[in-house]
């Protein structure tokens, strides 16, 4: 029988990809909100697209901070 035991330096990566997913989900509603009150100008666009950039990098970094987490746990 073997010994596993967790991967910290894995750990750790996985635990900075959630500390900069953080922001980001704050970040991505407000931007979003802001987009929706500026209906009539130009911002509506600016705000939307980065509205949507932040979501979209947060889902990413969520996942890829889980997924690295989860490697670090069950490392072989």
């Amino acid at each position: 029988m073997s010994n596993k035991h967790t991967n910290f330096d894995l750990l750790k990566k996985g635990i900075k990809f959630l500390a900069f997913a953080l922001p980001l989900l704050f970040l991505s509603p407000y931007l979003l909100t802001l987009s929706f009150l500026n209906k009539e100008t130009f911002m509506l666009f600016v705000f939307l697209f980065f509205g949507i950039i932040a979501g979209a990098g947060a889902i990413f970094l969520l996942f890829k901070g889980i997924n690295t987490i989860m490697s670090a746990i069950f490392y072989k």
